[in-house]
Formats: C-alpha cells, sequence, structure tokens
C-alpha cells in the first residue's frame, strides 16, 4: 500500500493541478510533505516498536495511512491536501521499518533473506501496477479513488495483522520516559535537511534558503548527538540510539545504505536520456524504464534466497557492481537505442538487490533484539537521504556541464564511479556479517 501510493502520485500529478490551480511548485509540495514526515515518523515508530512491540505499532501506522488517504480523497482545498498526505507520511514511516523488525523477530535466520526480499520485490511491483492502475481509475472513475483504494487494502491489511502478526511480551519493570528532546531535534533537524537538499521553500518567498537550511540541519545534528548522549547516560532509550552508529559493521551498513538509496534514486533522470539522446516521445518516456522495473523485481527476490548461501557481503558487492556497470553503459552514448535498454537491465537488477534483504539483514544481525526496531528505521532514514541527494547531485552536475544529453551522461559517468566507491566500501564487512546469530531462535520459541 505505501510503495503503491508513491508510484500513483507521479501520474496523478497533472489532474490535481487542475483540480485545484497548483502551480508547479505547489505540486511538488505533495511529495515534499511525505518525505518531511515520514522520515521523522520512521525514528519515532521505530522507536515506540522498540518500546511496545511491532504489533500494535505497525496496525497504528496502516490506520494513520488509511487516514490520511481518506483525508487526501476528500480535500475540499490545497491545505487539507497537504495535511492529507503528512498525515500518509506519518503513518508511511512506520510500515516498512516495523514490518521489518517483526521479520527478525519471527523468522528464523534462514528464512529472512527471502521475506525481506519479498518487501523490496514489492516496491517493483508497485512501479510496475501503479501508473497504468493510476490511469485506469482516473479514465473510468476519477482521481479520488486513487486515495480511496487505500481504504480497503488497510482493512485487509490490518484484518490479517490482528491475527497473524507474533504478540510481545512487554519488557520488566516500567518503561523509561520517551526522549521528547531527541524527537523534536529528530524532527527539526530531518526537515531542515530535507528541505536544504530538495530546495523547496526556496520558490515560495523569493529567497534563496537552503544554504541556511542545510546549516541549520548541521547544527540541530550536533546538538542531537549531545542530547541523546544525555539520554542514553540517564537511562533512556535514546531517540536515536547512538550505540548502533557506533558498532563497525552497522556503520557500513548504514553508509552503504545511503549509497543504495542514491543508486535507486538515480534512476530518475534516465527517461530524459532516453527522449534527449535517443529521440524517445517524451509521453512514451515511462515505458522505457519497465524493463528495468521488471528486473528490480527479479532482484530483489533472487538477492532474497542467495543471501543464505552466499552471505550479506558478495549480495550487496554483486548489486553495487551491477549499477556500476548500468549507470556507466547508461553514460555511453555509442550503445545506441537498444544499448541503452540494454543498459537499464542491470540498473534494474542492482537496485533490486541493494535496497532488498541483504542491508536490513544486516542490521537485524547486529542490533540487539530490543532495538531492531530502530535499525531498521535508520535503514529507511539513510536510504531516504541518499536518495534526496541523488536528484539534487545529478541536476547540479548536469547544469554544470552544460545540460543536455551530454550534461547528463557526464552525471551518470559520475553516478558509476560512485558505485564502484560503494563496491569498495562492501568489502569491508565481514565475510559472514552476524554469523553469531546464525542459531539465534526466533521470538516466540524463545518467549
Amino acid at each position: 500500500m505505501a510503495a503503491l501510493d508513491t508510484a500513483v502520485l507521479a501520474p496523478a500529478i497533472p489532474v490535481l493541478r487542475a483540480s485545484f490551480g497548483l502551480s508547479l511548485q505547489e505540486a511538488g509540495l505533495l511529495m515534499v510533505a511525505f518525505i518531511l514526515f515520514s522520515l521523522p515518523s520512521t525514528a519515532l515508530m521505530a522507536n515506540l516498536g522498540d518500546r511496545h512491540g511491532r504489533r500494535p505499532v505497525f496496525l497504528s501506522s496502516v490506520g494513520l495511512f488509511a487516514a490520511g488517504s481518506l483525508l487526501v480523497a476528500l480535500a475540499p482545498n490545497f491545505a487539507t491536501l497537504l495535511a492529507g498526505r503528512a498525515l500518509q507520511g506519518l503513518g508511511g514511516g512506520g510500515i516498512i521499518p516495523t514490518a521489518s523488525a517483526v521479520i527478525g523477530d519471527a523468522l528464523p535466520p534462514a528464512q529472512r533473506g527471502r521475506a525481506l526480499g519479498l518487501i523490496g520485490a514489492t516496491y517493483g511491483m508497485a512501479f510496475v501496477l501503479g501508473p497504468p492502475l493510476a490511469a485506469l481509475l482516473m479514465t473510468v472513475a476519477s482521481w479520488h479513488w486513487i486515495f480511496l483504494l487505500n481504504l480497503p487494502i488497510a482493512a485487509l491489511v490490518m484484518a490479517l495483522g490482528l491475527r497473524a502478526l507474533p504478540r510481545q511480551a512487554a519488557a520488566p519493570g516500567a518503561l523509561p520516559r520517551l526522549d521528547w528532546a531527541g524527537l523534536v531535534l529528530v524532527f527539526v533537524t530531518l526537515i531542515c535537511l530535507v528541505l536544504g537538499i530538495t530546495r523547496g521553500l526556496d520558490g515560495l518567498p523569493g529567497r534563496t534558503l537552503w544554504p541556511g537550511l542545510l546549516a541549520a540541519a548541521a547544527a540541530g545534528l550536533v546538538l542531537l548527538l549531545w542530547v541523546e548522549t544525555r539520554a542514553a547516560a540517564r537511562g533512556q532509550r535514546p531517540m536515536i540510539p547512538l550505540a548502533l552508529l557506533q558498532q563497525r559493521q552497522l556503520a557500513l551498513t548504514y553508509l552503504l545504505t545511503a549509497g543504495a538509496g542514491f543508486g535507486m534514486g538515480s534512476v530518475i533522470f534516465l527517461t530524459s536520456i532516453a527522449t534527449l539522446a535517443h529521440g524517445v516521445a517524451r509521453e512514451n518516456g515511462g515505458f522505457v524504464l519497465l524493463p528495468m522495473v521488471l528486473c528490480s523485481m527479479l532482484g530483489s527476490v533472487g538477492a532474497g534466497r542467495l543471501l543464505l548461501p552466499w552471505g550479506a557481503r558478495r549480495v550487496v558487492l554483486a548489486g553495487f557492481m551491477l549499477l556500476a556497470l548500468g549507470y556507466g553503459a547508461s553514460a555511453w552514448p555509442g550503445w545506441g537505442w537498444w544499448g541503452f535498454i540494454a543498459a537499464t537491465l542491470p540498473v534494474g537488477l542492482g537496485v533490486g538487490v541493494v535496497v532488498g534483504g541483504a542491508l536490513r539483514s544486516i542490521a537485524i544481525d547486529e542490533a540487539p533484539a530490543a532495538q531492531r526496531g530502530a535499525a531498521q528505521g535508520l535503514v529507511n532514514i539513510f536510504t531516504s537521504v541518499g536518495t534526496l541527494l541523488s536528484a539534487t547531485v545529478i541536476g547540479a552536475v548536469a547544469d554544470f556541464a552544460g545540460g543536455g544529453a551530454h550534461g547528463l551522461m557526464l552525471a551518470y559517468a559520475g553516478v558509476a564511479a560512485a558505485m564502484v566507491l560503494m563496491a569498495a566500501v562492501t568489502l569491508a564487512l565481514r565475510a559472514a556479517p552476524g554469523a553469531q546469530h546464525q542459531g539465534a531462535e526466533p521470538l516466540e520459541t524463545r518467549a
């Protein structure tokens, strides 16, 4: 449901602009509002899941997402539309990390890779089915049904969740006080970071605000480190457990997760290369990437199956090398049209591998069981930051190189080099991270 919402928004933007009289800047705020609230929500929901159990937090997140979808569908004005997207973000931020933590709790290590790979494949299916589904709903009904469709899906998910999700025993003793100071700082820091990277406010007041916003994000990060260190010293459970970032394997994993987000987000301008360098009509640009998206699904499922025999390091290394190969080939104009299509196939496989189950599996294995939710939440946050950076960096490099097809191809050569760098970082991981946990029992068995 969360993945499908991302895929159907883009086809709906022209209709929403016409319905509410939106400018391009205002239409862009529909995605920014979702991201602004989903990132801080990821940290909060992961913390609450570690404190109170995954089951109630997951079901609450699905309920919030459904409520936001209903608000969007019934919105009488743009302000209500934005409020609905923000509510969707609050719910969406808790869905994927909590679901991933449930897999760590409920399944033995031998089954986790396949399950996490299916989560990654879900995004591939959403991006295949989303655009034609949105077009069909807008043709036979109206744009409102794109969001109303989430309601029966949410009802089904909640009914199945109430029956199937494992119950988690309450921790003995009183829970430590919630880290409110850390929550506020996480929210403010991530908002400044997102708005600074996307330059989402620059066009509204007529001023250049992004340098100040990035400086505020840096200052907020320093203050957050200090506040979270003090919270841990007082016996609280910090909103961002710094102990996770101090573990070498987890720190490398989060760096690679940001690189995976960068690699995933870099697909955004591939259709522009097809249009500018290979003469594809703009209205057909979305169909160019369908083979890549299908390969992404195959990559997610295949990586999940290879995780146990190969180990996470080999799987992640293969994913980044596929991305380097695909983006490097996409940046070479001499291949021609069919060569470009062939180059997008390893991109799809690589995206499916690196955003699939391997990196999440390392986070599950290396994090203490009581902090699995927080560990998965950090995976989401670093992935999102890497994705946001990709569009900004590629656009800046392409513009600096003169724009057009030449500028984009030079930018994608840089992306290929960045993926090679990520592959080199992967070699610093242990050959079999989390091997000491391979015999660990699932939650229900230990209880």
